[in-house]
């Protein structure tokens, strides 16, 4: 059986500007992102999320090799839901790892 992942959306921001009192403006950009795997996040991965960040890990996601997009701090849309990546993202070297991905992230709940 062939490990798949599915197709998530990553919300990128880019500076457009600068209001009135010199603070940047931002547009939002949708981008799909294919093959991603997600996975409830581990008990010890929720545990360490929260002692390390006050926030809590829920799914934990893995990152296509050769995918070049900022996951850190990023909107992610999935599951009819919209979450958060939080911390920072955790990358192996691409020739060492087996299968398709390389990249981890964590992601909480967005409201």
């Amino acid at each position: 059986m062939m490990i798949k992942g599915i197709t998530v959306i990553l919300c990128e921001q880019t500076q457009t500007g600068a209001d009135a009192f010199n603070r940047p403006i931002y547009t939002e950009t949708e981008v799909e992102v294919e093959n991603v795997l997600v996975a409830p996040s581990s008990t010890d991965d929720i545990t360490t999320s929260i002692d390390l960040t006050g926030k809590k890990a829920v799914y934990t996601l893995a990152i296509p090799k050769g995918d070049t997009h900022d996951w850190e701090n990023k909107k992610i849309k999935f599951f009819g839901k919209t979450w958060h990546s939080f911390a920072f993202t955790i990358e192996g070297i691409e020739e060492n790892i087996p299968l398709s991905w390389n990249k981890k992230v964590m992601v909480e709940r967005y409201e």
